[in-house]
């Protein structure tokens, strides 16, 4: 994950943007603290979603391009209160089982060697564009867990870096990937103006431009062309927007619509 605005022009080359291409930088949580986050995420969500409510169920959650997991294990702490510290002897509110990939495997092993909580988060190297290998993975950890989908999967600030480096289609195959395996989906994607942020650090470091960057057509809102794409041809709708972060990018929140249509039954 990665940014984009004046607040990163202070960053050195090892830690800026335009030095990670994947936005797999190191110290990303120096400059974007999880509280940037979570302060918009209600601490209710998974009750406000319909789950939790039965102590004996399993939640299921995905945390997609979690870098070095500091985010994952915080999002654990913020929807489960009772659990203060990874020494506490409170029992959690529920049974929520996270999972956190990104392709980055020197910050997953960082992630999995300071994981305070590894009964129920786990990280794993994996690169969501591998459309065969993702789905594997993915299914597995279901499997494993007995789940056919997750409750909540997080994509947040993952969007661009799947865009430039892959184009289109591989936008819209993402977001069709997590909606396929996702109840709800909790999504921020990055503002046209990050997109031209990155590239010209990409440039200014003397490396060659984005491969799409020229060639995509997807341009403009691409929070709203990514709302419209997972609303017509995903089966999802937008829930509520939780406002925009300090980044200026919004967090959207999306529900499959035969949740919806289940919800409304009852």
């Amino acid at each position: 994950m990665a940014t984009c605005g004046a607040k990163s022009e202070v960053l050195d080359e090892k830690d800026d943007p335009g030095a990670a291409p994947y936005g797999n930088f190191i110290n990303y949580y120096t400059f974007n603290p999880p509280e940037n986050r979570l302060s918009l995420i209600p601490t209710t969500l998974i009750q406000d979603l319909g789950y939790g409510i039965d102590s004996s169920e399993t939640i299921l959650m995905l945390d997609v391009g979690c870098n070095s997991g500091d985010l994952t294990v915080a999002l654990y702490r913020h929807l489960q209160p009772r659990v203060l510290s990874e020494d506490s002897t409170t029992p959690p509110d529920s049974d929520l089982q996270l999972l956190g990939f990104d392709l980055d495997e020197t910050l997953i092993l960082r992630a999995q060697q300071t994981n305070p909580f590894p009964q129920n988060i786990s990280f794993i190297p994996l690169d969501i564009t591998e459309d065969a290998a993702s789905q594997t993975q993915l299914q597995d950890y279901l499997r494993q867990h007995g789940g056919f989908r997750f409750h909540l999967s997080l994509c947040l600030a993952v969007t661009m870096w799947v865009h430039l480096n892959h184009g289109d289609a591989a936008l819209l195959g993402l977001l069709s990937r997590l909606a396929s395996v996702s109840q709800h989906l909790l999504l921020e994607a990055q503002p046209w103006k990050c997109y031209r942020s990155a590239a010209r650090r990409l440039r200014k470091l003397g490396r060659s431009d984005f491969d799409h960057f020229k060639e995509l057509k997807i341009r403009g809102d691409v929070a709203e062309q990514a709302s419209e794409h997972l609303e017509k041809h995903c089966g999802m709708a937008l829930m509520q927007c939780f406002g925009s972060t300090s980044w200026d990018r919004r967090l959207l929140l999306f529900r499959r619509r035969e949740t919806i249509d289940l919800h409304l039954s009852q």
